[in-house]
C-alpha cells in the first residue's frame, strides 16, 4: 500500500514520515563553516537562486501582491530528499539546482545557511527551524533521522494524529518559530489524521533599515496597480533622499536598501515604464549582472508601506518545474524515508511580509505531508519612485542567497 507525503512551507516545512533501515554508511558530520564561501559553495548559492527566480516566475500572480521564500522550499525538500532515490531523487536535485552535487550538496548548503545566517548581524533577527511530526503507526528510517538531525537540526516527534491535538500542535510550532506572524499553516481540511508524517521548515526575518524612513514624510499617493484598468489606487508612500547603491538597465531601475550592518538587504526592481504592467522576473545570471552594476548614488526614494500574505499550493508549480514523480503515487520513490511506499500528497507555503518606515518583518512556512493511500559635489539625486508594480528580493549580501522574493502590485 502506498503512503502520501504532505509538505507544507511557511518558510516552514512539514513532512510526513515512515520507517526503519539505513540508506548508506553515515558520512562524517559537518563542521561549522566560516561565513566566507568556497567557490563550490558560491556555485551552490547561484544554483539555488536560479531555482528561486524560476519558482517565482511560475508562481507569479497576474494581479495580486505576493511573497514567497524559495530557501524555505530548499530546506523542506532538502530534508525530504534524504529519503528519495532513483528518478524522484534526480528530479528534486535538478529542480532545486543541485544536479551536480545531489542530496549531499543540498544538505551542505542548508547546513551552511542554518548556522551562518542567524549570526551575521546582531541588528537583524533571522531564525530557521525544521521539524518532522510522525504518525505513531509508522517509523522513520534511521539514516533519514540522522541526516535530518545532523544537517537540519530537526528532531522528529512521534504523535497520535487522531488525538485531536496534533493539528493545533503543528500550527503552534509554526507560530512559535515565526514570532506569531504565521499562526496557521494547516486547517481541518488540509490536515489528514491518517497521514504518515508532516515535515516543516520555518523562516523568520526581522531587519531594521540601516537608513530609516521618517514617518512624518509618509503621505498618501497614487499607485498604478496591476491589472487591466487604468484606475489608480492610493497607498502610504514612504520618502527619503539618501545615498544608496543603485543600478539601472534599459528596462528597469534597481535600488538596494540595506538592513542593520548591511549583511542583509532588500533590492527593489522597478520597471522604467510607469505603467501597471507586472515587473519582469530576472534570471539568476541577470540578477548577478544587476548586483555587479550597483554603485553608490544619491537617490530620491519613494516606496509604499505595505503588508502581503500568500498561501500557495506548490504542487502544480513544482510539477511544471520538473519535479513530477514525487507527486505520482505510482512513480514516487522515497525508499529511504520509511518502511512504506509514499508520495507527496500536500505541498504548500504560507508567507507574510510587512514593510514600513522602521524596516521589514517576514516569515514563511513550507509543509510537506505524507499520507497512506491506495496510491562628491552634491549631485542631483536619482529619482526612484515606486509608484507602479515592482519586484523585491531580500537576500544575504555576501553570498547573494535569496531568502524572500515578492511583488507589490497595489492589491
Amino acid at each position: 500500500m502506498w503512503a502520501a507525503i504532505a509538505l507544507t512551507m511557511m518558510a516552514t516545512t512539514v513532512v510526513t514520515g515512515c520507517s526503519s533501515d539505513s540508506q548508506e554508511s553515515a558520512p562524517t558530520p559537518p563542521v561549522v563553516l566560516p561565513s566566507e564561501l568556497t567557490r563550490a559553495e558560491q556555485t551552490m548559492v547561484n544554483q539555488s537562486n536560479e531555482f528561486a527566480f524560476n519558482l517565482f516566475r511560475e508562481a507569479q500572480d497576474e494581479v495580486k501582491s505576493q511573497v514567497l521564500s524559495p530557501i524555505s522550499i530548499v530546506f523542506a525538500l532538502g530534508m525530504l530528499n534524504n529519503g528519495a532515490d532513483g528518478e524522484t531523487l534526480a528530479q528534486i536535485n535538478n529542480v532545486l539546482g543541485f544536479a551536480d552535487t545531489g542530496a549531499d550538496g543540498i544538505n551542505n548548503f542548508c547546513y551552511k545557511m542554518l548556522n551562518m545566517a542567524p549570526n551575521l548581524d546582531p541588528l537583524t533577527k533571522v531564525m530557521i527551524a525544521n521539524t518532522v511530526f510522525l504518525n505513531k503507526r509508522y517509523e522513520l528510517q534511521t539514516e533519514f533521522v540522522r541526516k535530518s538531525n545532523t544537517f537540519y537540526n530537526a528532531n522528529p516527534e512521534t504523535r497520535d494524529f487522531y488525538d485531536g491535538k496534533t493539528l493545533d500542535v503543528i500550527n503552534q510550532w509554526a507560530s512559535d518559530h515565526t514570532e506569531k506572524m504565521i499562526e496557521k499553516v494547516l486547517d481541518e481540511t488540509s490536515f489528514a489524521p491518517d497521514a504518515v508524517s508532516y515535515l516543516l521548515n520555518a523562516i523568520y526575518f526581522k531587519g531594521s533599515w540601516a537608513k530609516k524612513f521618517d514617518k512624518a514624510k509618509t503621505v498618501e499617493e497614487p499607485f498604478a496597480h496591476a491589472g487591466f484598468t487604468e484606475e489608480l489606487t492610493y497607498v502610504d508612500m514612504m520618502r527619503q533622499t539618501s545615498d544608496f547603491e543603485y543600478a539601472e538597465t534599459d528596462d528597469c531601475q534597481a535600488l538596494r536598501l540595506p538592513y542593520g550592518n548591511g549583511s542583509f538587504q532588500m533590492t527593489v526592481i522597478l520597471p522604467k515604464e510607469q505603467s501597471n504592467a507586472l515587473p519582469k522576473v530576472p534570471t539568476a545570471e541577470e540578477w548577478l549582472l544587476l548586483n555587479n552594476k550597483m554603485d553608490p548614488q544619491l537617490v530620491d526614494v519613494s516606496l509604499p508601506r505595505f503588508e502581503t500574505d500568500t498561501d500557495i499550493d506548490l504542487k502544480p508549480i513544482m510539477t511544471k518545474l520538473g519535479m513530477v514523480d514525487a507527486f505520482d503515487e505510482k512513480k514516487a520513490d522515497f525508499s529511504y524515508f520509511c518502511n512504506r511506499p509514499v508520495y507527496i500528497d500536500l505541498m504548500k507555503q504560507v508567507a507574510k511580509i510587512k514593510v514600513d518606515e522602521e524596516g521589514t518583518e517576514a516569515a514563511a512556512v513550507t509543509v510537506i505531508g505524507v499520507a497512506l493511500t491506495s496510491i562628491g559635489t552634491e549631485p542631483m539625486p536619482v529619482v526612484f519612485h515606486a509608484n507602479h508594480p515592482f519586484l523585491y528580493v531580500i537576500s544575504e549580501k555576501q553570498t547573494g542567497a535569496v531568502f524572500f522574493i515578492g511583488q507589490y502590485t497595489g492589491y
